[in-house]
C-alpha cells in the first residue's frame, strides 16, 4: 500500500501545467488583438474626426497658349515637342526684315517731327518781338496819319482862302477890262494902260486857274491822308492782334512737340513689332501640341503650341458635402502623389464657390419632379507650400493623381 499511493499521485502535476499554459497563451492573443482593434478604431476616429481626406483630387496648372503678336512668315523654329524651356528661351522668330524698315521710317518721322519742333519752338519768341514792335510802329503810323489829315485839311483850307482871293483879284481885274475898254475906244486912256489892264486880267484869271488846281491838289491830299490813316488803323488793329498771334505760335509749337510724341510713341511700337519677331517661353515648362514650321505665314493671335507651366501647380480636390462643415481656408495638408510616392505639404486655399454638377457644361435638371439625394462634390483648391524643396526636378504634371487629407481639428 505505501509503493502504491506514491505512484498514482505523481502524474497529476504535469497534466495541470499543460493546460494552464494554453490558457495564458490565448489569453495574451485575445489582449493583443483587442489592443490592436483598439489602435485601429483610435485610428478610425481620429481620422474621420480631425481630418478629411478624398481620392477624387488630381493636380492642376496653367496650360499657356503661345501666340504670335504679329502677322509674319516664320524663319526658325527652336523648340520640339514635349521640350522643357525656360522663361525667355527663344521659341520661333519670324522674318524681321518689314518691321526693321517700319523702325527706319519711324526714325526718320521721328527726326522730322524734332526738327519741326525745335522750329516752332525758336519762333515763339520771335512772334512775340515782331508783335511788340509791329504794334509800336502801327500806333506811329496812325499818329502820322492823323497829323498828315490835320495837315492836308489845313493845306486845303489855305488853298480855299487862295481861290476865294485869286477869285476876287480876278472878279476886280475883269471889272477894270471891262471899264477900260470903252476908254480907249475913245481914246480917254492909253493903249498902254488898256494893255495893262488886259495883262492885269489875263494874271488874275491864270492865278485862280493856279488857286483851283491847288484847292484839287490839297483835296486830293486830304484824300490821301484820310485812306493813309485808315490803312494805319487797319494795321493797327491787326497789330493789335499780336497777343493772340503769339498765342497761336505757341500752339502751333505745342502741336509740334505732341506730334514729336506720337512720332515717338510710333517708333516705340515699331521697335516693339520688331521685338515681337522673336517669340519666347512666357515662363519655364513643356512644349505640346506644337503646330509651327518653318516657312509657315502666321497671322495675329495664331495659336503656335502650348505651353504646360511647372511653376504654379496647385490641388483641385472635389470633397464631398459633408466633408466641409469643418472645413476652411489656411488648413494644412497632406499631399500624396501616386506618381511619385512621396508626400507633400500644402495648405486649403479657396473652396469653390458651387457644386462640380452646378459648374458642368450640362448642369442637371428635374423636370419631372422625381428627386433622388446625391451627395454632391465642392472643388477645394490646394496650394503646394513645399515645392522648390521637393519638386526641384518638376515631377510633377498636370492631370497626375493625388489623395490629399486635410487636418480640419
Amino acid at each position: 500500500m505505501a509503493e502504491s499511493t506514491p505512484r498514482a499521485v505523481q502524474p497529476e502535476p504535469e497534466e495541470s501545467a499543460e493546460q494552464v499554459q494554453p490558457r495564458s497563451r490565448r489569453k495574451g492573443i485575445v489582449l493583443v488583438v483587442v489592443v490592436v482593434l483598439a489602435l485601429a478604431a483610435a485610428g478610425i476616429w481620429w481620422r474621420s474626426t480631425y481630418s478629411e481626406d478624398t481620392d477624387d483630387a488630381q493636380i492642376n496648372g496653367h496650360l499657356i497658349q503661345v501666340s504670335s503678336r504679329i502677322a509674319g512668315q516664320v524663319v526658325k523654329v527652336e523648340v520640339q515637342e514635349n521640350q522643357v524651356v525656360k522663361a525667355g528661351d527663344e521659341i520661333a522668330e519670324l522674318d524681321p526684315r518689314d518691321f526693321q524698315v517700319a523702325v527706319e521710317n519711324a526714325q526718320a518721322a521721328l527726326a522730322s517731327a524734332e526738327a519741326n519742333a525745335a522750329a516752332a519752338q525758336v519762333n515763339v519768341p520771335i512772334t512775340s518781338v515782331n508783335a511788340g514792335s509791329t504794334l509800336s510802329s502801327a500806333n506811329a503810323d496812325v499818329t502820322g496819319a492823323r497829323a498828315g489829315v490835320s495837315q492836308a485839311e489845313q493845306q486845303l483850307d489855305a488853298a480855299k482862302a487862295r481861290v476865294a482871293q485869286a477869285d476876287a483879284n480876278n472878279t476886280k481885274a475883269q471889272a477894270d477890262l471891262a471899264r477900260y475898254k470903252p476908254l480907249v475906244a475913245k481914246d480917254v486912256i492909253s493903249k498902254q494902260q488898256f494893255d495893262a489892264a488886259v495883262a492885269a486880267a489875263d494874271a488874275a484869271q491864270a492865278s485862280l486857274a493856279d488857286a483851283k488846281a491847288s484847292q484839287q491838289a490839297a483835296s486830293d491830299a486830304v484824300r490821301v491822308a484820310l485812306e493813309r490813316e485808315k490803312q494805319s488803323q487797319a494795321q493797327l488793329k491787326y497789330a493789335q492782334t499780336g497777343p493772340q498771334q503769339v498765342a497761336a505760335q505757341s500752339a502751333r509749337a505745342k502741336q509740334a512737340l505732341a506730334q514729336v510724341k506720337q512720332a515717338q510713341a510710333q517708333l516705340d511700337q515699331a521697335k516693339l513689332n520688331l521685338s515681337y519677331t522673336k517669340i519666347v517661353a512666357p515662363a519655364d515648362g513643356i512644349i505640346t501640341r506644337k503646330s509651327v514650321e518653318i516657312n509657315q505665314n502666321v497671322s495675329v493671335g495664331q495659336n503656335l503650341l502650348t505651353l504646360v507651366s511647372l511653376q504654379d501647380l496647385w490641388v483641385t480636390a472635389n470633397f464631398k458635402e459633408t466633408q466641409l462643415k469643418h472645413m476652411a481656408a489656411g488648413q494644412a495638408v497632406e499631399i500624396h502623389v501616386d506618381a511619385t510616392g512621396k508626400d507633400y505639404k500644402g495648405t486649403v486655399t479657396q473652396i469653390g464657390g458651387a457644386t462640380g454638377s452646378v459648374l458642368s457644361l450640362f448642369p442637371p435638371e428635374n423636370a419631372t419632379g422625381n428627386y433622388v439625394k446625391v451627395v454632391q462634390r465642392v472643388p477645394v483648391r490646394i496650394d503646394f507650400t513645399d515645392l522648390k524643396d521637393e519638386d526641384s526636378r518638376h515631377l510633377l504634371r498636370p492631370g497626375l493623381s493625388v489623395e490629399p487629407t486635410v487636418r480640419v481639428k
